[in-house]
């Protein structure tokens, strides 16, 4: 199973969702949908754009368990 980290890794370095989506230009909804973690697939382009505005590795925001 993958499951997406990112509310954990926002919320621990303080940074909100508006503020991802206005460092990425991804829509907010978008972004909402990532943090709850209801996304069935994954778009390897939000996945960059969020490792590149929040300068960390893709195994900090994602991680797959068996």
């Amino acid at each position: 199973m993958i499951r997406l980290k990112l509310q954990e890794y926002l919320n621990g370095n303080k940074i909100t969702r508006y503020e991802l989506a206005k460092r990425t230009g991804i829509k907010f909804q978008i972004v909402d949908n990532y943090y709850k973690n209801k996304v069935v697939r994954y778009d390897s382009d939000v996945l960059d754009r969020f490792c590149r505005a929040l300068d960390c590795d893709i195994s900090d925001i994602i991680e797959y368990k068996a």
